[in-house]
This record gives C-alpha cells, sequence and structure tokens, in this order.
C-alpha cells in the first residue's frame, strides 16, 4: 500500500468514527476557555493511528491528542476532528486530516469530509477528491468570489487579524463574499474550486491542523503564504489561501492594514 492509501485509509477509519458518534450526546473535556475534545475525537484518533500503525510500524506519530510517540524521519501528524465545536453542535463542517512529514516536507495527505464521505487527497505531485471511490483532479478557481475567514484566534496568536476591520472594508466587501467557518475542511474548497481564498490567524506551518490542507493546495496549484505573503515557516503569522497570484496579491494587501502591530 502507497504512503497515499495509507493516508486515505487513515483518514477514511476517523471518518467512520465521527458518522457514528455525529448527533449523539458527547462528554466534552476542556482543553482551554473556549475549546474542548470529546470521546469521538478520541475515538477518531485511536482508529488513525490504528491504521498507520499497523502500515508503517517504523514511522512516528503526531496526534493532535496524543501526542507524539516515536522517532523517525517519517512523521505522521493527525487532526482527527476539525471543527470540534462545530461537529459538538451538529453542525456539518468538519474534517480529519492525515499528512506524512519526511524529513521537513509534507509528503503525502488526506482531508476527510466525513458527512459527504469525500476525501481530498495529495501524493505531493497533484491533488485529488476521491468520490465513490473514483479519483478525479481538483484544480482551483476564483469565479466564486468566496473567501473563508477562520473566526476563531489563539488567545497567544501574534499580529491577530482585526476582522471586524476587514470585513467592512468597502474594498474587500465590493470583491469578496465573505463566509465565517471552523474548520480546515475550508482549505480544500479553495483547491476544488468551491472558495477563491481562506484567512486564518495563528501558526500555520507544522501544524497538525493545517499540514494535510496547505499540502493539498500547494499540489493543486493555490497560492499559500503568511500573512505577510511569504513562504510559510516556523516563524510565521497566518495562513492565506487562495485560487490564483491576482486573488493572493489583492487578500495580502487587504490583509495588511488590518494587522495589529
Amino acid at each position: 500500500m502507497s504512503d497515499s492509501e495509507v493516508a486515505i485509509s487513515a483518514a477514511e477509519a476517523g471518518s467512520v468514527v465521527l458518522r457514528d458518534w455525529y448527533g449523539k450526546p458527547l462528554s466534552h473535556f476542556a482543553k482551554s476557555s473556549t475549546d474542548f475534545a470529546t470521546e469521538a475525537d478520541l475515538e477518531s484518533e485511536k482508529a488513525i493511528l490504528t491504521v498507520i500503525a499497523a502500515a508503517r510500524p517504523a514511522d512516528a506519530l503526531v496526534g493532535e491528542e496524543s501526542g507524539h510517540t516515536g522517532r523517525s524521519n517519517r512523521t505522521w501528524l493527525v487532526d482527527p476532528l476539525c471543527g470540534t465545536l462545530n461537529y459538538a453542535a451538529e453542525t456539518s463542517a468538519f474534517a480529519v486530516n492525515v499528512a506524512l512529514r519526511i524529513d521537513n516536507r509534507v509528503e503525502v495527505a488526506a482531508v476527510a469530509d466525513p458527512l459527504s464521505g469525500d476525501v481530498y487527497w495529495s501524493d505531493g505531485l497533484a491533488a485529488y477528491i476521491r468520490r465513490g471511490g473514483a479519483d478525479q483532479p481538483v484544480h482551483p478557481d476564483s469565479r466564486s468570489n468566496l473567501v473563508d475567514i477562520d473566526l476563531y484566534y489563539p488567545p497567544d496568536a501574534e499580529g491577530k487579524l482585526r476582522v471586524v476591520g476587514l470585513l467592512t472594508e468597502p474594498g474587500f466587501m465590493q470583491r469578496f463574499q465573505p463566509r465565517a467557518t471552523g474548520t480546515t475542511l475550508a482549505t480544500t474548497w479553495v483547491a476544488s474550486g468551491r472558495r477563491a481564498g481562506y484567512l486564518t490567524d495563528g501558526p500555520a506551518f507544522g501544524s497538525v491542523h493545517f499540514a494535510a490542507g496547505v499540502a493539498i493546495c500547494q499540489a493543486a496549484g493555490c497560492i499559500v503564504t503568511d500573512f505577510r505573503g511569504d513562504r510559510l515557516n516556523a516563524e510565521s503569522t497566518g495562513l492565506v489561501v487562495a485560487a490564483d497570484r491576482t486573488t493572493h496579491e489583492y487578500l495580502v494587501a487587504m490583509v495588511q492594514s488590518f494587522l495589529d502591530p
């Protein structure tokens, strides 16, 4: 089984768990004053890690809930439920993220939409959607003019984006139609032409939340940078994903006017 198929199988295993738990009463385990995990997060991660460990027993694992285990230049990054608050409120926007980082590069990735059954994935060369067992390539397209903005920002995030200012800026509103989101599933919407762009605050580089979505967007041909328009790195602040260079330049220019110093 290829690394790509391991990623897809792992993401699908997590999706099965999330579908089984969806709509049922869930216990909340506080992670901060505004965030929590549930039994669904924990069981999804367990299912994902079981698939990966069986297929690639020598690889290292990083799970959002269980942390880092093993030592290898091959490390799997797992977010078993991206959009926990949405999920707990029975809101359909949530995802399962699985990525394989070899040395310092994410080589394969899968992002599953559990309710639709779709899996977006990349082998590092191109991006695809698996729907009904069939794979089709995906490509970005800015014609929708829809831009998703994640309104949740970590309390310690630097250079916070003043969203209210951005959303009331006449130029932004004339050019784009903003949408609020709470899951990195939105990155796949840009990769597949369903959105023109995506903005979120906080550190995105090397994160279990963003690694898979960023890799899929890059393989699809999206423009992916930090808020300054620079390539993502450990010091980056924020994430801008755009369907094309013109959209990216416009988003970065708008963001610059609404960043806290």
